[in-house]
């Protein structure tokens, strides 16, 4: 198990770095610890290859846990599509919604129809989440799992929300 949450500042020097992930119960070496501090000083993803059992997923959380951000995952399969990934709409809230504005007769199409695309009818899947800055300015740490398993085209559309950090 890991420690509790050490720092939310990021390591200064490459040292810091794998001082820092010692302290949540992960040895990294050197080349590990310089890429990590490389992708967080320039606030961008790090992607990790390898073998089952190799420490992605427990770098991903170690990273989460010492520097208190939240930690998101998307488990890629085959079929994965974008609204799994990115983002749906709470269908049946939103029937509901309209439903109880018929009851109470307020039915004014037009503001009907803007109020229920409203944000908390949006149910936020993992990219969507890990683009959310935290309150405090962080960016949390996205886990994407399994990425081989998904199709070209939504790699491609991953590719492109990781690289310019937006949905399209």
């Amino acid at each position: 198990t890991m420690s509790t949450a050490v720092t939310t500042a990021l390591p200064k020097y490459i040292d810091a770095t794998q001082d820092t992930l010692t302290q949540g119960n992960y040895i990294a070496d050197r080349s590990l610890a310089t890429t990590l501090l490389l992708a967080l000083k320039m606030g961008r993803p790090l992607v990790l290859e390898g073998a089952d059992g190799d420490g992605k997923t427990a770098t991903a959380r170690v990273v989460s846990v010492t520097l208190s951000r939240p930690l998101g995952r998307l488990q890629c399969y085959e079929g994965l599509d974008v609204a799994s990934a990115v983002y749906e709409w709470n269908h049946a809230r939103q029937m509901i919604e309209i439903r109880l504005a018929e009851a109470v007769g307020d039915i004014v199409r037009e503001r009907l129809g803007q109020d229920i695309f409203r944000n908390e009818f949006l149910i936020k899947r993992p990219l969507l989440q890990a683009l959310e800055v935290t309150a405090d300015g962080t960016a949390p740490v996205l886990l994407i799992d399994e990425l081989d398993r998904t199709d070209e085209a939504f790699e491609a559309y991953l590719l492109e929300v990781l690289s310019d950090f937006q949905i399209t």
